[in-house]
């Protein structure tokens, strides 16, 4: 797993910039943390109070909405991070197998990343490609018919 980055002052900068950006909007809390993570690739813990505080919630209140949302991490990810579906409907079509096989060629578990930093592992419950299962994403891209050569084909870009 990659190192976490320091919260600095050229940070704390930025997150108050993405604070007077968006603290003006109905529900700021999702954009803010979004916006943030899209600058960092990640939400920093040092981030949620700082939020907390200007948005005038608890700082368990901010920590409750980021942990209820699976795309929103709490350390920096891969290069690269590959999604694979869980569902019903994926399971039903071998995503099991799939999932078998990404985590030992990665030599992953969930929400990890790789040594080299090129991939991190994620589950999701659904990608609204149920007729198409078993479905992963790579990089917010939808990938249908998933199967080991198209793993393993990703993985070797991810790598490349």
């Amino acid at each position: 797993m990659t190192a976490t980055p320091v919260f600095g002052d050229a940070e704390q900068h930025v997150l108050h910039e993405i604070l007077a950006a968006n603290r003006h909007l109905e529900g700021a809390l999702l954009p803010i943390l979004h916006a943030v993570q899209h600058q960092f690739g990640y939400v920093p813990a040092e981030a949620l109070p700082v939020i907390a505080k200007d948005l005038n919630i608890s700082r368990a209140e901010a920590h409750g909405v980021m942990s209820f949302y699976h795309d929103f991490r709490d350390h920096p990810a891969g290069r690269t991070t590959l999604k694979i579906c869980r569902a019903e409907a994926c399971q039903a079509m071998g995503a099991d197998d799939l999932v078998d096989h990404a985590r030992d060629s990665l030599a992953l578990d969930w929400h990890e990343t790789t040594k080299d930093g090129a991939i991190t592992l994620e589950q999701v419950f659904c990608l609204g490609l149920c007729a198409c299962g078993p479905a992963m994403m790579v990089d917010g891209k939808l990938v249908g018919r998933a199967d080991v050569a198209k793993l393993d084909a990703i993985i070797a870009e991810a790598r490349s």
